[in-house]
C-alpha cells in the first residue's frame, strides 16, 4: 500500500468551488476537509453547507457514469453497449463530418449550462470546426447585464460592497441565502448588522429581505418601471452627483426627461409598492457610496429585461456610484490570457460568421453587436468573450432542430447541463432532441437529456479534475486549484475531449497542451504565475484601484470610458444602430397572454440543491424532499388550500405539480421551485420524472426581449389549484443508507449489466 497523503483540490459542487484537503490514499480519496489557508475559506460557510462532504460519496456513486456508453436501443429506452474511448470519439468525429460534409458545418450545436467546467474548450473545438451555433440561457443570466453594463459604461462593473464605508446595498431580484450561501451572503448579513442600509427589491420576503431596512415587494416584470421611479426622485429631489453627471455622463438631459413622468405615486400603482417607500430607497441610494447587485429575477422577465439593467447602469451613474470605493468597480482587463484568447474565436472562419442563426432577430447578441462593442472595449485593452455574447438562441436552434429552418441542425453536444430540465418547453426540448441525427451528452450521470443520448462520455468531476474559474472572462479575476486524485475508471476531463475530438478532425495546430493542467499553466503564465503557484494561493485577484477613467495617458488626457462619446451613456448612441433605444423605457415584462389569477415566478433556487443538480443525494433529499409552489398565506386561504396539498401550475404552456408551501409574498404571486427530478427512477418513458414537477413545462423560450432576445421565466400569468393526482416525492424515497438516493438499475448493456 503507498503513503496516504493530503493535498488540496476543490468542492466544485457550486460555483465558488471551496477549497479542500484531500486525504489520498492510492490514488483514492479517503476523506475530505475544509481547507482554511485558501480562497474562498469561510469558517460559517463551510459549517453549514451539507455538500462538500459528500464529495467522496460522489466519486463512487452508483449512478456515475464510468464508461463511455453508446446506445443500442430506442432513445430513452435506457439500452446501451460499453464502449472504448478511442471507439467513442472515432465514430462520433466521423459521423460530425459526415454530417457537416452533407448540411455544412453550423448543422453542428452545443449547448452549454453551469460552472462546473470548462467551456472554452468545447468553444475552441466548435470555432474550429466552422459552426456559430452553441446555445445557453446566457440571455437569462449574465449576458442581459454584462451586454448593458458594455453599452453604458464601456466594460463590466462588479459590486464594492465594504462594511463602514458603503453606505447603501441594492439587492435587486437576487436571494444569496438560497442561490449561494456562500461567503458572499455572510458578508451581506455582516454588512446588514453594522450602519449600512439595506434595500431589496424581490416579490418575496427572502432571508435578504428580512434584514432589509427597506423591502420593495415590487409586482414581477415592473422592475424597469420602479427603476425609473427610483431616477426619477433622485432627479426630482437634486440627488445626483453634479460634478460627475457634468464630466463624465452623456445625455442627461434625455434621462431627466424619460424619468419625469414616472413619480412615485404613479410608479407605486404599476409596481405594487408604497410610494414612500420608493422615495426612502432613493434618497438612501443616492446619499452612497451605495453598491447594488441585481440577479435572474430580473434576467428572467422577457422584454423589460434589457431596459431595466440600463436603468439601473444609470442609477449608478448619476449617483456617481461607478469604479468608486464602496459602490462598484469597473473590472480590468486580465493579466492572464483572455476567455476571448483561450476559445480561439478569432480563428473562426469568415462562413461561420456568416452563418449564425436569425442574428436579425438578436441584433445586439450577434456577431455584429459583439464586433461594434469589441472595437470600443479595445480602445482601453479590453476584450470580451465572444461565444457566450454572440450564443444562438434557444428558440432558434431549436426550431432549427425541428423543421430544418433556416437550416437544419442534426447534431448537438451538451456539456454540463440539461437542457430537457434547464430550458424553456420541456416538452418541446424532448422533441427537438429525439429528432436529431446525434446528440453526445458529456456527463457525470445520466440525467433526463443523456437518456436521450447516442452517447454519454463519462467526465472528470470534483477532486478528479482541475479548476480555473475567471469570471466569465470579463474580470483580472479567477481562482480554483489542482485535482486532488487522477479520474477514476475511464473518467475524462472536457478538455480531453474536446481535444480528442479537435485532432480527428484537423485542428492539429489547435491544441498544444496534452492535459487541462498544461493548458492553466498556459493561461496563467502572462499573469506571472505558475500553475503551481496558482495553486498554492487558490486565487490571483489583485487589488483593484479606482477611478480609472481619470487615468492620463503621456498627452495627459484622460482614459475616460470606452464608448462612444468617451463617456458614460446615459442616452446610448450605440444602441440605435442595433434598433434599440436611446433610452431606458417603461417595458413591462412577461408574456402578453390572456388574465389569469396569478402571477408565477419559476427560478427560485433551494438550498441544498444547486440548479437541477445532487437531487440524487439522500441526506440532501431529506433536508428538502418535495418540490415546492409557494404563495403567501392570505392567497393559500383565498384558495382554499392548506400547506403540504398537491397542487396543479397551470399556464398558457403547459402544467406542472408541486407541493404547497407558505411564506410572506406578495398574494397575487405563486413561486415555484426549479430543477427537479427523479435520479433514482431511470430511463424509461417518463424520463427521470422530467415532466412532472418540471417548472420548464410552465415556460417557453421565445423571443422576448428585441435585442438579447431574453425571454420569460417570471411575470407568467398562471393558475393555481388543488390536484388529485398524487404527487411522486413522499420523503421516504431518499432513504439510502449510505446518504444516496437508493439509484436505479444498472445500465442495461447488451447482455450485460454495468454501473
Amino acid at each position: 500500500m503507498g503513503a496516504t497523503v493530503e493535498v488540496p483540490s476543490n468542492c466544485q459542487f457550486c460555483g465558488y468551488d471551496c477549497a479542500l484537503l484531500c486525504t489520498v490514499a492510492d490514488g483514492r480519496v479517503t476523506a475530505v476537509r475544509p481547507d482554511p489557508a485558501r480562497y474562498p475559506y469561510g469558517a460559517a460557510v463551510m459549517a453549514s453547507c451539507p455538500r462538500w462532504p459528500l464529495n467522496i460519496a460522489a466519486l463512487d456513486a452508483p449512478d456515475r457514469v464510468n464508461y463511455p456508453l453508446r446506445r443500442v436501443g430506442e432513445r430513452g429506452s435506457g439500452r446501451w453497449e460499453r464502449v472504448g474511448w478511442d471507439e467513442a470519439l472515432d465514430d462520433i468525429a466521423s459521423r460530425l463530418a459526415e454530417l457537416a460534409a452533407e448540411s455544412g458545418p453550423e448543422t453542428v450545436a452545443s449547448a452549454i449550462g453551469g460552472p462546473h467546467a470548462s467551456f472554452w474548450p468545447l468553444h475552441r473545438f466548435m470555432n474550429l470546426f466552422g459552426s456559430p451555433n452553441n446555445m445557453g440561457i446566457g440571455q437569462i443570466c449574465w449576458n442581459p447585464r454584462i451586454w448593458m453594463d458594455l453599452v453604458t459604461f464601456g466594460w463590466t462593473v462588479e459590486p464594492d460592497i465594504v462594511i463602514g464605508l458603503t453606505g447603501c446595498l441594492v439587492l435587486w431580484g437576487t436571494n444569496p441565502a438560497q442561490s449561494d450561501n456562500s461567503a458572499f451572503w455572510q458578508h451581506i448579513r455582516a454588512y446588514a448588522a453594522g450602519e449600512g442600509a439595506l434595500v431589496v427589491v424581490d416579490p418575496r420576503r427572502t432571508e435578504a429581505a428580512e434584514i432589509a431596512d427597506v423591502w420593495l415587494p415590487v409586482r414581477p416584470g415592473t422592475d424597469g418601471v420602479l427603476a425609473l421611479g427610483l431616477l426619477n426622485v433622485i432627479i426630482a429631489e437634486n440627488l445626483i452627483d453634479e460634478s460627475f453627471v457634468e464630466r463624465w455622463c452623456h445625455g442627461f438631459a434625455e434621462l431627466r426627461a424619460a424619468a419625469a413622468p414616472f413619480a412615485p405615486a404613479a410608479v407605486a400603482v404599476t409596481c405594487g409598492v408604497d410610494a414612500e417607500d420608493i422615495r426612502r430607497a432613493a434618497r438612501l441610494f443616492a446619499a452612497g457610496p451605495s453598491a447594488l447587485v441585481s440577479g435572474r429575477g430580473i434576467d428572467q422577465t422577457g422584454e423589460a429585461v434589457a431596459p431595466t439593467h440600463r436603468a439601473l447602469c444609470c442609477l449608478r451613474a448619476i449617483t456617481g456610484n461607478v469604479d468608486r470605493p464602496g459602490a462598484c468597480v469597473l473590472a480590468e482587463a486580465p493579466d492572464f490570457v483572455t476567455e476571448m484568447a483561450m476559445e480561439m474565436s478569432d480563428a473562426m472562419p469568415d462562413a461561420c460568421r456568416r452563418a449564425p442563426l436569425g442574428a436579425h432577430r438578436t441584433p445586439l447578441q450577434s456577431y455584429a453587436g459583439y464586433d461594434a462593442v469589441r472595437a470600443l472595449t479595445e480602445r482601453l485593452g479590453r476584450t470580451p468573450p465572444l461565444r457566450y455574447l454572440a450564443s444562438a438562441h434557444p428558440d432558434l436552434v431549436l426550431r432549427a432542430m425541428e423543421h430544418g429552418r433556416p437550416y437544419p441542425v442534426r447534431a448537438l453536444i451538451v456539456q454540463a447541463t440539461n437542457p430537457l430540465i434547464t430550458y424553456g418547453d420541456a416538452p418541446r426540448v424532448r422533441r427537438a432532441l429525439e429528432a436529431l441525427d446525434m446528440l453526445v451528452v458529456l456527463e457525470y450521470r445520466l440525467t433526463p437529456t443523456a437518456m436521450l443520448a447516442d452517447y454519454v462520455l463519462p467526465v472528470a468531476g470534483a477532486l478528479e479534475r482541475p479548476v480555473l474559474q475567471v469570471h466569465g472572462g470579463v474580470a483580472n479575476a479567477a481562482y480554483g486549484g489542482p485535482a486532488a486524485v487522477a479520474p477514476y475508471y475511464e473518467r475524462r476531463t472536457d478538455y480531453e475531449v474536446f481535444r480528442a475530438l479537435g485532432l480527428r478532425l484537423g485542428q492539429d495546430g489547435a491544441w498544444p497542451h496534452a492535459t487541462l493542467e498544461e493548458a492553466f499553466a498556459a493561461q496563467l503564465a502572462p499573469a506571472g504565475l505558475t500553475w503551481e503557484a496558482f495553486c498554492e494561493a487558490g486565487t490571483y485577484w489583485p487589488a483593484p484601484a479606482f477611478g480609472k477613467h481619470e487615468r492620463r495617458d503621456g498627452a495627459g488626457n484622460p482614459a475616460g470610458f470606452a464608448t462612444t462619446t468617451g463617456k458614460i451613456e446615459l442616452a446610448s448612441e450605440l444602441l440605435p444602430r442595433f434598433g434599440g433605444p436611446r433610452l431606458p423605457g417603461p417595458a413591462i415584462g412577461g408574456p402578453k397572454a390572456p388574465a389569469r389569477s396569478l402571477t408565477l415566478i419559476t427560478g427560485a433556487r433551494r438550498q441544498p440543491y444547486n440548479a437541477s443538480m445532487y437531487f440524487e443525494h439522500g441526506r440532501l433529499r431529506r433536508a428538502h424532499p418535495a418540490p415546492q409552489a409557494t404563495v403567501s398565506p392570505r392567497c393559500a386561504e383565498r384558495l382554499g388550500l392548506c400547506v403540504g396539498d398537491g397542487v396543479e401550475v397551470a399556464t398558457d404552456a403547459g402544467t406542472a405539480r408541486f407541493v404547497l408551501a407558505v411564506a410572506p409574498m406578495r398574494d397575487d404571486v405563486v413561486s415555484v421551485d426549479y430543477g427537479w427530478w427523479h435520479p433514482e427512477w431511470g430511463a424509461d418513458e417518463r424520463l427521470g420524472g422530467a415532466f412532472e414537477s418540471n417548472a420548464n413545462n410552465l415556460t417557453r423560450c421565445e423571443i422576448g426581449e428585441p435585442l438579447i432576445g431574453s425571454w420569460s421565466y417570471n411575470a407568467i400569468p398562471c393558475d393555481l389549484r388543488r390536484s388529485d393526482e398524487a404527487l411522486t416525492w413522499p420523503a421516504g424515497r431518499a432513504s439510502g443508507a449510505d446518504g444516496e438516493v437508493p439509484a436505479p438499475s444498472p445500465v442495461e448493456c447488451g447482455d450485460d449489466a454495468i454501473s
